[in-house]
């Protein structure tokens, strides 16, 4: 099946009853489960044959959930987690279970998951070394002497929209021996698959496109054949699993994935055209831009005409002051954190995504007092430029 009709009809339509095949999958609220035979139910627990003893481990719901996920990002198998930052620690761990315990990322990347590399793992001995993983020499070459654990990177990275060589990436990975770690909740397994390029773990925050309406807090990580029982191992022991309604929502959010995203990704890239114009305006951030310093790795690895939702700009002049004065003129545009929703969402990188990064770091990351970022809605596009405009034209 192609993209579009998989979102629609993966993972669905499971007999439960014996009887009948709903045509929309059931919220298996149960915790416990038993059988006709104790027996049964041991051979259940040892893993030793199919099915459900206890939600911690799997349920109905959440197994139909990570069945659509492991289609769409043709992986082993997958696991819906309680968030994103939870499926991130996960796949961290999964990865160093039987590795060194040392981590390569690269430096552009979500605030959060900084913090959790510096705060949760290294006090832990974990050894955190960050990287431009846009650098390809300077990358094979630490890879080369490290040999870390675990490699991180994001497909298209947050905010600055940088794009890695994924493939070069997995190869080096490859060689010495570690697990490459992809977070692809910006791009979606519709713009690229980086299990597909040599990657071992992928993982997507479920808040944000999949789900798709901003009512839904959760996480998603598909593994190959190597890390996915590691992965299951660890959180049948943590338990930070999904609840059976908030898969129940994702799944239906992930039925019209195919159409959010298509709108979103052409919203994206006619407000980046008409933002480069824009007087108030002294930089885009957008992958569309011929002049994009990853505009090869851009061409070969997105999905052909597609460039991602997710944009960022920086306002001529403006301090923190100026920012905040802009965000509260908006009118339509909800100025507040996280992206995938239909509606269009504008946030402030140094109040929120990267607000407990360091002055250093964020400096590092290119990320300036003036720069704000904008997840494309499906409105009308006319109506999110005017709303910006409007706001834009009090601040320079």
């Amino acid at each position: 099946m192609k993209f579009e009709s998989e979102v629609v009809h993966a993972g669905d339509r499971k007999r439960t009853d014996g009887r009948a095949i709903p045509s929309t999958t059931p919220i298996h609220l149960s915790t416990t489960y038993f059988y006709d035979s104790a027996e049964k139910l041991d051979r259940i627990f040892g893993n030793e044959e199919e099915g459900f003893s206890y939600s911690r481990y799997a349920s109905p719901t959440n197994e139909a959930l990570e069945e659509l996920m492991t289609s769409l990002e043709r992986g082993h198998g997958s696991l819906a987690t309680a968030s994103g930052m939870s499926g991130v620690q996960i796949a961290f761990q999964a990865a160093l279970l039987d590795r060194p315990h040392s981590v390569l990322a690269s430096y552009s990347i979500y605030g959060a998951t900084v913090g959790l590399l510096d705060d949760l793992l290294s006090p832990y001995d974990v050894e955190v070394r960050y990287l431009d993983f846009c650098d390809l020499n300077a990358v094979e070459s630490a890879i080369q002497q490290k040999k870390p654990g675990c490699i991180f990177i994001e497909s298209i990275s947050n905010p600055l929209l940088r794009v890695a060589n994924i493939e070069k990436v997995a190869g080096f990975a490859r060689a010495a021996g570690s697990a490459l770690i992809v977070d692809n909740t910006f791009a979606t397994p519709m713009l690229m698959r980086p299990l597909e390029l040599g990657a071992n773990i992928v993982v997507h925050s479920a808040t944000k496109y999949l789900a798709g309406h901003g009512d839904v807090l959760g996480g998603i990580v598909v593994s190959d054949g190597q890390h996915h029982e590691a992965v299951r191992r660890i959180s049948r022991i943590a338990g930070p699993v999904l609840g059976p309604f908030e898969s129940y929502l994702t799944m239906r959010g992930i039925k019209t994935l195919a159409l959010r995203f298509q709108r979103q990704c052409e919203n994206a890239h006619l407000l980046s055209e008409w933002l480069r114009a824009h007087p108030c305006i002294e930089r885009v951030y957008y992958c569309s831009d011929p002049a994009h310093p990853d505009a090869r790795m851009i061409q070969q690895f997105f999905a052909p005409g597609m460039y991602g939702a997710v944009l960022a700009f920086e306002i001529k002049g403006a301090d923190k002051a100026a920012v905040l004065s802009f965000m509260n003129r908006l009118k339509m545009i909800v100025p507040a954190t996280s992206l995938g929703d239909v509606h269009t969402l504008l946030l402030y990188p140094l109040i929120s995504s990267h607000r407990n990064v360091s002055p250093k770091m964020r400096e590092r990351m290119g990320i300036r007092e003036n720069l704000a970022r904008i997840a494309a809605g499906i409105e009308a596009v006319e109506d999110i430029m005017s709303d910006l405009d409007n706001a834009l034209r009090s601040s320079c």
